[in-house]
C-alpha cells in the first residue's frame, strides 16, 4: 500500500498543480506507471535519472533497447517512454514550422535542431520554401551511416518539385556533434547549386546540424 500510495504522488500532484510543476523523475514516473516486485515506479525513475542518464542522454533515446538495461524496465515500460520522447520531439518540430518564414539561416537550423542534433545516423532533409520564405514542406531524403551520407541531385529537386518550390535548403546532421563541413559536404553543395541554377531552384543554404550548434554556407559565405 505503501508503495501504491507513492506512485500516486506524481499523478496527483500532475492534477493539482499541472506537468509543468512536476520533475523529471516525476513525469517519468507517470509514464513508467506501476513498479515491480523490488522497486517502485518512483524509485525505477529515480535510478534512470540519476544513475543512468541525465537529461540530455535520455533527449537522444530512440530505441527500446537504450532503456531496458535499466533494472525494472521492460520492453513495455521502455516503449512508452521511448514513444513519449519521439512525441514530444514531433510537436516541438511542428510548432517550431508552423507558418515559419525562413528570414535567415538560424530560422531553419531551429525548425530541425531538436529533430537532428541527438541522431547517430546521418539525416540528409530538404526544406522547401515559396518564394517569400514559407516553408512548404520538409523531407527526408536519404539516411546513411554515421560516417557517409550519399545523396543525388535527382532526389533533391524531386522534392522540390513536388511541393512547387521557389528554393530550397539542405539540411544534414553530423553525429559527431561537430557540424564543421567536410570535402564531401564541400563537393556536395558546389554540385547541388549548380543545378539549381539550372533548374531555376536555387539553393539557398546548406546547413549541418551538431549537438546544438550548427554550420551555414550561407553565413560563411560559401554559398
Amino acid at each position: 500500500m505503501h508503495e501504491i500510495v507513492r506512485e500516486e504522488r506524481p499523478r496527483e500532484r500532475l492534477k493539482e498543480k499541472g506537468a509543468k510543476a512536476l520533475s523529471v523523475t516525476e513525469l517519468l514516473t507517470i509514464l513508467i506507471g506501476s513498479g515491480t516486485r523490488g522497486a517502485s515506479a518512483l524509485e525505477i525513475a529515480s535510478l534512470l535519472t540519476s544513475r543512468e542518464m541525465d537529461l540530455d542522454q535520455l533527449a537522444r533515446v530512440t530505441r527500446i533497447e537504450e532503456l531496458t538495461h535499466v533494472k525494472g524496465l521492460g520492453p513495455a515500460r521502455a516503449s512508452v517512454i521511448v514513444a513519449a520522447l519521439e512525441l514530444g520531439r514531433r510537436l516541438a518540430e511542428k510548432t517550431s514550422r508552423q507558418g515559419a518564414r525562413i528570414r535567415c539561416p538560424s530560422d531553419a537550423a531551429r525548425i530541425v535542431m531538436e529533430r537532428l542534433r541527438y541522431e547517430v545516423k546521418e539525416h540528409v532533409l530538404t526544406l522547401l520554401l515559396s518564394a517569400k520564405g514559407k516553408v512548404l514542406g520538409i523531407e527526408e531524403v536519404f539516411v546513411g551511416s554515421a560516417s557517409q551520407a550519399t545523396v543525388h541531385p535527382r532526389e533533391i529537386f524531386e522534392t522540390a518539385l513536388h511541393h512547387h518550390a521557389s528554393a530550397l535548403i539542405l539540411v544534414h546532421n553530423h553525429p559527431s556533434g561537430d557540424p564543421t563541413p567536410s570535402h564531401p559536404d564541400i563537393r556536395l553543395t558546389e554540385r547541388l547549386a549548380q543545378v539549381g541554377s539550372l533548374m531555376d531552384i536555387p539553393l539557398a543554404d546548406h546547413i549541418i546540424i551538431g549537438d546544438g550548434i550548427y554550420y551555414s554556407f550561407k553565413d560563411a559565405d560559401k554559398l
